[in-house]
């Protein structure tokens, strides 16, 4: 299991080099206690966020044999592989990232995009919701996923809407604003793709068409569902 990977669909990439730094891996997640993870710097609500976490990555996070180390994990990802569900899938987009690009610096570009992208990790958890990947100034979100839950599709709109008004408010050099459009529907949730360092869960169905398209439509500020 990639650490790193899985601190930033949890939102909380901020730990990342913490983690590194004290070697913690898979098989050390499950000793964390409260007190080792506020020695890390983190901060409560996000602890609590981390041991939910953590309790839903099951028993095969805990690897007493090392010849199975590399077993658990696929099998789980098999067992995991074409489950049908509900789903409703959120697509974020950055309004005018295009002209900013061209009037910012690339590091401040960068600076701004990342502020953008932490505002998201950050409210969307909130929410219940999963980010799932990062596609430069857009950002793809589940909800109902990994855990269904009976208002995901309502929780999706009060993120988004969240969202709306957070990230107008970011203090940065130029205001943003962001488009953001929700779908529900039957999905076919498929194996782990992974590609460098960012994975996620093959979607297929109508469903993210469904919300890509009514991101497309939305005006500024406003979250078309």
């Amino acid at each position: 299991m990639d650490i790193a990977t899985w601190l930033r669909g949890l939102g909380l990439q901020q730990y990342e080099q913490a983690f590194r730094d004290n070697a913690i891996d898979a098989e050390v997640l499950p000793e964390l206690t409260d007190a080792d993870l506020e020695k890390l710097g983190m901060l409560l609500g996000h602890r609590k966020r981390f041991r939910k976490a953590v309790e839903g990555l099951g028993p095969w996070s805990r690897h007493s044999d090392p010849a199975t180390e590399d077993i658990a994990p696929q099998s789980r990802t098999r067992d995991l592989s074409a489950e049908r569900r509900q789903l409703t899938v959120m697509f974020v987009d950055l309004v005018g990232s295009t002209a900013l690009a061209t009037r910012l610096d690339p590091e401040d570009l960068r600076e701004t995009i990342g502020a953008y992208h932490r505002c998201v990790a950050d409210i969307v958890p909130h929410f219940g919701g999963f980010v799932a990947k990062y596609m430069g100034d857009g950002v793809l979100v589940y909800f109902g996923y990994p855990q269904a839950r009976e208002n995901a599709a309502e929780q999706a709109v009060r993120a988004g809407l969240a969202l709306v008004n957070a990230v107008r408010r970011l203090p940065e050099p130029e205001p943003l604003r962001v488009r953001i459009g929700i779908g529900t529907g039957q999905v076919v949730v498929g194996d782990l793709i992974t590609a460098g360092e960012g994975q996620e869960r093959g979607v297929v169905g109508e469903t993210p068409n469904l919300a890509a398209r009514l991101q497309a439509l939305a005006e500024p500020d406003a979250v078309v569902i």
